[in-house]
């Protein structure tokens, strides 16, 4: 088999040394680098590599530049790489934004065995985004489309409705699709992203001004009402639905890894099958590997509505696939349809 074909663009020689030689300790990977968008648009050209790898802190915006010309140009799966997070989420987001597929952080110095997790993470998200296939997009991006302002049925439960959204490679372009198409009266949300936690707080910032519903990272004990989006944050703990009552409330746990990830989408629709059953829908966006697969046909037997987004708009056609090979999804829809079918599914139960 081919080795995976890597450009790992980065104006700074250190930063380029120590990603170069994580992604060549996997022989399944054969890596080219470039120290500016200039030599790597020549090296794209000639070398036409299957992932590529760009620094957020190049200078001048060079990066974002580059990153919307190749999107609107020649679309291919971009990982964005920062070594300080704290300093990069808004950068980092506004990249997934214009269409990069996901983001590594490279590692601090750390314990031998924090490190070399980190750099099997590392290895395996530009593994898997070589599988992505990002969509061309405008080199000024359109604003999100809104669906028409309209009614929404009250509920018949009296807890309402509550609504699971679990998203992963290329998730971030997909949740902005569908939250700012929401009206201010949508059901309550709670939303697993696979992405770091700074970067899950400028998602949630940035759905709160494109969206009428109101949206903001989870907290602990944080209640679901009619109207509210919950981004779960990355990092460290799993994102849970708890319910006191006829209310809905988001819990943040420690714990495991699973399926390789925390926060797990399997973690929440597998809460919300136990905390609302047949008063929660599941949906399942763009993502690489299974998670949330397992969790949706929980929550469909528990009687939940259950969507799957479709191959065709997937940027990532991994999570959801599995879930529809598992006959978790009710319905499999594209993207631009899924928020119309939420609304619906929500105003029926």
């Amino acid at each position: 088999m081919a080795p995976i074909r890597v450009l790992v663009i980065d104006d700074s020689a250190s930063a380029r040394d120590v990603l170069s030689s994580i992604l060549r300790a996997d022989p399944a990977m054969a890596v080219t680098v470039a120290a500016d968008p200039f030599v790597a648009a020549r090296l794209i050209r000639e070398a036409a590599p299957d992932v590529i790898t760009l620094a957020a802190a190049m200078p001048r915006r060079q990066g974002l530049t580059f990153l919307r010309e190749l999107m609107a140009q020649r679309p291919l799966p971009v990982v964005m790489c920062a070594s300080a997070l704290e300093d990069k989420a808004e950068a980092l987001f506004v990249a997934l934004e214009a269409g990069a597929v996901d983001v590594i952080l490279l590692p601090r110095v750390d314990a031998i065995a924090q490190r070399e997790e980190r750099h099997a993470h590392i290895r395996a998200t530009v593994k898997g985004a070589a599988r992505a296939r990002p969509l061309p997009r405008p080199a000024t991006e359109a604003p999100p489309r809104r669906l028409p302002a309209e009614a929404i049925p009250a509920p018949s439960h009296a807890a309402g409705p509550v609504v699971c959204v679990g998203a992963a490679t290329g998730g971030t372009a997909a949740l902005i699709e569908v939250i700012a198409a929401l009206p201010a009266g949508a059901p309550a949300t709670v939303v697993v992203q696979h992405l770091p936690e700074p970067i899950t707080r400028a998602l949630a910032r940035r759905l709160d001004t494109l969206a009428a519903v109101e949206v903001r990272e989870a907290s602990d004990g944080d209640e679901l009402t009619r109207g509210r989006v919950l981004i779960a944050p990355g990092g460290t703990r799993h994102t849970l639905l708890g319910r006191r009552g006829a209310r809905y409330f988001v819990q943040l746990r420690d714990g495991p890894l699973v399926a390789c990830r925390r926060p797990s989408v399997d973690v929440l629709f597998r809460s919300a099958a136990r905390a609302a059953g047949a008063n929660a829908v599941g949906i399942l966006l763009t993502g690489m590997g299974d998670d949330g697969a397992r969790g949706l046909l929980d929550l469909r037997r528990s009687g939940a509505r259950t969507i799957a987004q479709d191959e065709e708009t997937s940027v990532v056609f991994g999570m959801a696939r599995e879930a529809i090979a598992h006959g978790a999804a009710d319905r499999v829809v594209p993207l631009g349809r899924i928020a119309r079918e939420l609304l619906q599914a929500g105003a029926r139960q």
